[in-house]
């Protein structure tokens, strides 16, 4: 960069924000023009875009980076496909901005209701995973927020060829480029000055490690949008049947290892235990997961001895935690005590059971006989998300279109005027 990377971050804050009201006025077509030509554009360059995530792959070996990183990183033919499908998902979704709710008149005559608008401009902060480039310049166009993002420097590559794609479908579309606006450097102080731009930035959004949410949560005045965290947990009640509790909390951890919404403890009725543990303990050690028990586990199943460090611990990979409890009373107080509040899941045939639960744990979801690795903006219909919130202002869960909107009142009068 020929200029002081405070400079620049400045200048694409003020652009963004001049795109931001071009692009909180823009018709549903044309913002339907922009996605369609987007999901366009990334079928046309994908071989480009694997050459640059084959680039970034063999750096990140070269580099001795984490294998649940580079993972995150790879991006085939079917990790193009999923992005493309989100992108006319998204584009399939009513658009939220414009709608007037809530409606009704006061004894004054005058009307008043509530018109769900754009944030202005979103910060997105991600590491490793390059389809979040595309998610989150969707989800934002949809919504009609304008974006600058910022990849990790081991998706450098990637996110440049994927941003080049969102470019000329924003352009097609008649929309400013800065609508959508990606960093293009590796320098890591991009992230401090980014964090500065309160004047331009309404709501920051990361999405990576705990260190990256940590640091971006204390450096920021700007609102962020977060999760620490995703121990999720999996309660089989006495009441589950037993065949489908092996397979729900055997996907929920080993359908992918380095989510945030893989199961990182199993939870189990201690009437049930004797005929559950043995063949999902059996299942999880052909997949070389290590597992880590409470002395009731180990009496049944005989695995490894789990520390109190253990139930609030969240692994990314091929390690379990699991704990034998006295009942649903005992499973609820242990979520709620070691749980990060985003994912939770039982499995029974007990509605008042499941009723209980689902009313009792504090999480931003909590399912009733699914896998946890549901909990996706995808898997929700959302056509994507730019992450997931634990927080509860002012977004919860996985954030997709609304997640990405506010609301302003909105009042009609004929005359009226205010007499005291």
């Amino acid at each position: 960069m020929d200029q002081p990377l405070s400079k620049v971050m400045q200048q694409m804050g003020a652009a963004a924000r001049d795109a931001s009201r071009a692009l909180a006025v823009a018709s549903t077509a044309t913002k339907s023009k922009a996605l369609v030509t987007i999901a366009e554009t990334l079928d046309a360059e994908r071989a480009k875009i694997k050459e640059a995530n084959a680039a970034d792959l063999a750096a990140a070996q070269d580099d001795n980076i984490d294998q649940p990183l580079v993972d995150r990183l790879s991006l085939g033919d079917k990790g193009i496909d999923q992005m493309i499908a989100g992108l006319l998902q998204i584009d399939g979704l009513k658009d939220p901005i414009g709608e007037v709710t809530d409606l009704s008149y006061r004894p004054t005559g005058i009307q008043i209701g509530k018109m769900r608008v754009p944030l202005g401009v979103i910060g997105m902060i991600y590491e490793s995973r390059p389809n979040v480039t595309v998610d989150a310049a969707a989800l934002c166009l949809k919504a009609g927020n304008a974006c600058i993002l910022r990849g990790g420097s081991e998706a450098f590559l990637s996110n440049q060829a994927i941003a080049a794609c969102v470019t000329k479908g924003v352009i097609a579309a008649g929309l400013p480029g800065a609508c959508v606006q990606l960093v293009a450097t590796t320098d890591r102080s991009a992230v401090g000055e980014m964090l500065k731009l309160d004047d331009f930035v309404d709501v920051i959004v990361p999405r990576g490690g705990k260190g990256l949410i940590e640091r971006v949560s204390k450096e920021t005045r700007i609102p962020v949008i977060k999760h620490l965290d995703g121990v999720c947990h999996v309660y089989i009640d006495a009441h589950a049947e037993p065949a489908k509790a092996i397979e729900i909390a055997f996907n929920s951890k080993a359908e992918k290892y380095a989510v945030c919404n893989a199961m990182e403890t199993l939870l189990i009725h201690q009437q049930i235990a004797a005929e559950v543990l043995p063949p999902l303990v059996e299942k999880f050690v052909k997949a070389n997961v290590e597992l880590r028990g409470c002395e009731r586990t180990a009496k049944v199943a005989g695995v490894g001895s789990a520390s109190e460090a253990d139930w609030s611990e969240e692994y990314l990979g091929p390690i379990l935690a699991i704990k034998v409890v006295d009942g649903l009373d005992a499973a609820i107080e242990h979520i709620n005590r070691y749980g990060s509040g985003h994912t939770d899941v039982i499995v029974t045939e007990n509605y008042s059971h499941s009723r209980q639960f689902i009313q009792a744990v504090d999480s931003a979801s909590v399912m009733v006989n699914a896998s946890s690795q549901f909990a996706d903006g995808f898997e929700y219909g959302l056509g994507a998300e730019v992450g997931i919130s634990t927080d509860k202002l002012h977004a919860r869960g996985p954030v997709g279109l609304e997640g990405l909107t506010s609301q302003k009142y909105v009042v009609y009068g004929d005359g009226e005027v205010r007499n005291r």
